[in-house]
């Protein structure tokens, strides 16, 4: 973790952060939908470049692990598309963070496609536990979303 991104401001219920991701061709299915699955990936990259913005160096002895993941698919992606990642911090526990994930295609009003829910747990690689949020993480984190209104 780089301690030059600390921020005074932590992460807090509310806060949100948004990424776009472009979908590729290959993605999709006969019918032009995007693969269930990739829904989980595209999910999975927004989280990936929160955390490296965040300056979180991989592989290191503490992180973040994905403890649970879940998908509504809301209605179907279709390529060409820009995909909007909204992370939404639900709950902040002692070493557990809750997020409501929305995918929406850029430039379409008409609302989400699919609607998600990540848990991330602070944990002690070495000793193999979790372990409670090391503020200056959440400090990290904080700088990156933008807060609640």
């Amino acid at each position: 973790m780089n301690p030059d991104n600390l921020s005074a401001r932590i992460l807090a219920v509310g806060d949100t952060h948004e990424t776009e991701l472009p979908l590729r061709w290959g993605d999709s299915d006969a019918l032009n939908h995007l693969n269930n699955t990739l829904y989980f990936r595209l999910m999975e990259e927004a989280r990936m470049q929160i955390l490296y913005e965040a300056g979180f160096e991989l592989p290191a002895d503490a992180g973040p692990i994905l403890a649970h993941a879940s998908c509504d698919f809301l209605r179907p992606l279709t390529y060409p598309a820009n995909v909007r990642v909204t992370h939404k911090v639900t709950r902040i526990g002692r070493s557990s963070a809750e997020f409501e994930l929305l995918l929406e295609k850029a430039g379409d009003a008409g609302g989400a496609y699919a609607r998600g829910r990540n848990v991330l747990v602070w944990m002690d690689y070495v000793a193999n536990a979790s372990a409670p949020w090391p503020p200056e993480v959440l400090a990290q984190l904080g700088a990156l979303f933008r807060p609640a209104a």
